[in-house]
């Protein structure tokens, strides 16, 4: 069979790839080898589906620390506002929460893969399913269709790869895409993972003494070697039976994985009170001393933090919190002000790529045309979303770069195609 466009994978880029392409006046093909589309898609934002963010497109950008940059041309096309756009022109009503975070109103992902679905039926997309590609059919560096397990062959001038990387791998993402590009002589970047829990073996997380404790609003620190600040994130975070996470730790961890490259461990510093400075913070606890004289020292100062971290706290600094509160020194107070500012941990690894959010690495952007996103090695060959070396955080940042990847390499295997003939 004869197709202008042949996709590789019914995800988020791939299905955006497919109805770009259509949109564009191509015969395009959708291949998934899945039984069902966008088995990952219904997954994120908790089945919820953050399907993008309502920042300015510059500000997306800036939160995706992983290539971001590559994308510039590629956002200047199609960007997150357009996104937007896309799905109430298709009857999806979208609603923000906090963050800019943009979820379809019925809060269910299934109302965004249907979406999808629908218009790619509307656009004449066919779609296989249940069909594992095999290998790319490529002569003279130039590529000429795909083969599948089943030994079908299927014709194109342009195919866009959209596998995805290598989390979350019962959906399907087993890191097809890095060696379908590897054979046609591409280099894929070491993959890491991103977006990922940390993993600590401090005393106090080993005993799970803080287990299941969330505290709002905090600033989570990366340090280097020579214990200089690489990254800080201020968001909510939650102590676990091994380590961090939720999303100030989910942020820190590429730059944790970076540094483990290089050390063992790698120290993470908790700010539970970023809003004040070590100076206003003396300050508030001595004029909290003053006025609650009769009280013990984990009462009177029991506003300062969640009782639980507190008094962990307390303990750290070696601080008797049962006895009265004016007993308590200066010496004291300026050892608790620096672990409520500087409380510092060990982070021995992050949690391996297939349980991550997002896989960092990928195919090399050297070797990407950045308006086109065709390879730069074989001509008519696309790649799209988390299976190129670009990674962004949690927030609908990395479902934003696959939607316009996606429909970029669409358009421009379109009108590829169609000069070909």
């Amino acid at each position: 069979m004869s197709y202008d466009v042949i996709v590789i994978g019914a995800g988020t880029s791939g299905m955006m790839a497919a109805i770009s392409a259509a949109e564009h006046g191509a015969k395009t093909l959708l291949i998934e080898k899945n039984k069902r589309l966008g088995k990952k898609l219904l997954l994120t934002g908790g089945g919820r589906c953050n399907v993008t963010n309502n920042r300015s497109a510059e500000d997306v950008l800036a939160h995706i620390p992983g290539n971001g940059k590559f994308l510039y041309s590629a956002f200047s096309q199609f960007d997150n506002h357009q996104i937007m756009a896309f799905f109430e022109e298709n009857q999806v009503s979208l609603k923000e929460e906090d963050h800019g975070r943009m979820f379809p109103v019925t809060n269910r992902s299934k109302t965004i893969v249907e979406c999808l679905s629908n218009k790619m039926t509307e656009l004449g997309v066919t779609v296989l399913i249940d069909q594992p590609v095999k290998k790319l059919l490529i002569e003279e560096k130039k590529i000429v269709g795909v083969q599948l397990m089943n030994r079908d062959r299927y014709v194109a001038p342009c195919v866009v790869v959209s596998t995805g990387g290598k989390t979350y791998q019962y959906t399907g993402s087993t890191g097809d895409g890095y060696l379908f590009a590897k054979k046609a002589g591409h280099t894929v970047t070491p993959l890491f993972p991103t977006e990922s829990p940390l993993v600590s073996k401090e005393t106090f997380i080993l005993s799970k003494e803080l287990q299941g404790l969330a505290l709002q609003d905090v600033t989570l620190t990366v340090l280097n070697q020579k214990k200089k600040p690489i990254v800080q994130h201020t968001m909510d975070l939650l102590f676990t039976h091994f380590g961090l996470s939720g999303p100030a730790a989910l942020r820190c961890s590429m730059f944790v994985n970076q540094e483990l490259e290089k050390a063992a461990t790698v120290t993470v510093e908790l700010d539970a009170i970023p809003t004040k400075e070590q100076q206003e913070l003396t300050q508030e606890i001595l004029e909290m001393k003053k006025e609650n004289r009769q009280k013990s020292i984990k009462n009177g100062l029991k506003q300062l933090l969640p009782e639980r971290y507190l008094l962990f706290l307390f303990t750290r600094a070696k601080i008797d919190y049962d006895q009265p509160l004016t007993q308590l020194e200066d010496k004291d107070i300026a050892q608790l002000v620096t672990q409520i500012k500087h409380f510092s941990l060990e982070i021995s690894s992050t949690w391996p790529v297939e349980k991550s959010f997002v896989t960092g690495g990928g195919i090399s952007l050297k070797e990407i045309q950045p308006r086109s996103l065709e390879s730069k090695r074989i001509a008519g060959l696309f790649f799209t979303g988390e299976v190129l070396d670009i990674n962004g955080y949690t927030g609908g940042y990395n479902i934003t770069a696959a939607f316009v990847t996606g429909y970029v390499a669409g358009k421009h295997a379109a009108e590829i195609a169609r000069y070909t003939y």
